[in-house]
């Protein structure tokens, strides 16, 4: 059936024809060794340059979080306060998407880097390592799209999809996903827990209860250092500051712990110790609200950062959605073009792609969760060639259009019904990029060697191969 066929059924039916459904099976099984020697050819070139990539981005979060913290030492300044909050958000959005995420789904495993492992790291979120390494690293990205299978599609929450069933619990998605954008990290906590999974009698007990104590914990942790251990730091620094400078350091004349006591019937009448409070503790006290406020306002940026680049990458109208039979005795070629079609990238330049994780990448991510994200952009290219040549969609579009299909989705289907938007034909590039595709090729590219024959085994070849972060199961190499 050729693709024009296949969208004039579409028309017909209102329903999205499967990607596949043009494609032979030969075809789909010369589309998987294309895609494995793509991967192959990246694995094969992995060195120091890679390394020192993930080691200076590293250093740079680092060196952030510190310029954040230290600049927050004066945090009663509006400028140091704007500027640390900025620095902290911006560490925070880098260790949690360009490094935690990655590093996490066994990007780095290659180095053999005790450090920078998947089975040794853990970040700054709520989320434990081990429960988002099972709900995301093989959950997500081996059933992805798949509807009953894939608990990130709507994140069990929300209606994304026409084909969901409706319920009135949805007439509220439209304001509870503004508190998700603002907690993310913790909405993906409890999504973690999988309570459904719970309900059906598929997850004991004491698995949740160890979940909820590795939860418990991160919370602790997150708590005591952003809103407890630097505001008392920050506070004290500034109580010093003013002992060395004799007092010179400008401060509130009034305590808002003093205005209280003034207000107690208590203590209402201790007006020296009201005093007392005034003259030496309305810095320190300004000094560690504002501290307060500042961690805080960093939290929410890089949660709601974090929930936009993910949203954007997996619910815009250009993604598909597949039913389980669809999926039946899937092979590997399938499985490959259920993550091409099932995500959609981002626009953008080399700082956005770093601040977003290179997740504005998201196709490149799906198709090799295990790839340093660094060479997505440097496979791009070869995608969109095989997306041109077998004539299938390649899914991308700038922030704001992605970002507002996505809220427009979760207004709309609050309610009940709602049509499948339509989905984008096969890729057509513009001839700007032909040229500029056709003059970055090399005669010795693996890619292109092998699109005629299975690609020589590698070591850590293919999305699946054992590592502490990467448990997604494709279909193995050989069965279409």
């Amino acid at each position: 059936m050729s693709i024009d066929e296949t969208t004039r059924l579409a028309r017909n039916t209102g329903e999205p024809v499967n990607p596949l459904a043009h494609l032979s099976d030969e075809t789909i099984a010369e589309l998987a060794k294309e895609f494995d020697a793509i991967h192959d050819e990246v694995y094969a070139s992995l060195g120091d340059k890679d390394r020192k990539y993930i080691t200076s981005v590293i250093a740079a979060q680092r060196q952030l979080l510190v310029a954040g913290r230290v600049l927050l030492l004066g945090s009663t300044s509006k400028p140091a306060w704007l500027a640390g909050t900025a620095c902290l958000g911006i560490a925070k959005i880098l260790e949690n998407m360009e490094i935690g995420h990655n590093v996490m789904h066994g990007q780095w495993d290659w180095m053999n880097d005790p450090e920078i492992h998947s089975s040794v790291w853990d970040w700054d979120t709520a989320s434990t390592a081990n429960s988002w390494k099972h709900s995301h690293n093989y959950v997500h990205h081996t059933y992805t799209n798949i509807r009953g299978k894939d608990k990130d599609l709507g994140y069990e929450i929300m209606r994304i999809d026409p084909r969901q069933k409706w319920h009135p619990a949805y007439l509220a998605q439209p304001f509870y996903n503004v508190l998700l954008m603002a907690f993310f990290e913790w909405g993906v906590a409890l999504h973690d827990l999988d309570i459904e999974a719970i309900r059906r009698g598929e997850k004991p007990v004491k698995d949740l209860v160890e979940d909820l104590k590795g939860i418990g914990v991160k919370a602790r942790k997150q708590f005591v250092k952003d809103y407890v251990g630097w505001p008392i730091i920050s506070a004290g620094a500034f109580a010093l500051a003013q002992l060395a400078s004799g007092g010179r350091l400008p401060e509130s004349k009034r305590s808002r712990l003093a205005s209280k006591l003034r207000g107690s019937a208590r203590f209402g009448k201790n007006r020296r110790t009201a005093a007392l409070l005034d003259s030496r503790l309305s810095g320190v006290e300004s000094t560690f609200l504002s501290t307060v406020a500042a961690n805080f306002t960093a939290n929410i940026i890089r949660n709601v950062w974090s929930n936009a680049i993910i949203f954007c990458g997996h619910f815009p109208d250009q993604a598909y959605t597949f039913s389980q039979e669809e999926v039946e005795n899937e092979t590997r070629g399938g499985w490959y073009v259920r993550q091409l079609v099932g995500a959609a990238n981002i626009d953008g330049g080399p700082l956005f792609h770093l601040m977003s994780g290179n997740l504005s990448y998201q196709v490149e991510h799906h198709l090799y969760p295990d790839m340093p994200s660094t060479r997505y952009s440097d496979v791009a290219p070869k995608i969109k060639d095989i997306c041109e040549r077998y004539e299938l969609p390649y899914n991308t579009g700038p922030f704001f259009q992605q970002w507002g299909m996505v809220q427009r989705t979760i207004a709309r289907l609050a309610f009940p019904g709602g049509k499948m938007r339509p989905k984008p034909g096969p890729y057509r590039p513009e001839e700007s990029w032909r040229r500029k595709f056709a003059e970055g090729a090399t005669k010795d590219s693996e890619a292109a060697k092998t699109r005629g024959r299975v690609p020589a085994g590698h070591p850590a070849a293919g999305p699946e191969h054992n590592s502490g972060g990467v448990d997604v199961q494709p279909p193995p190499r050989g069965n279409d």
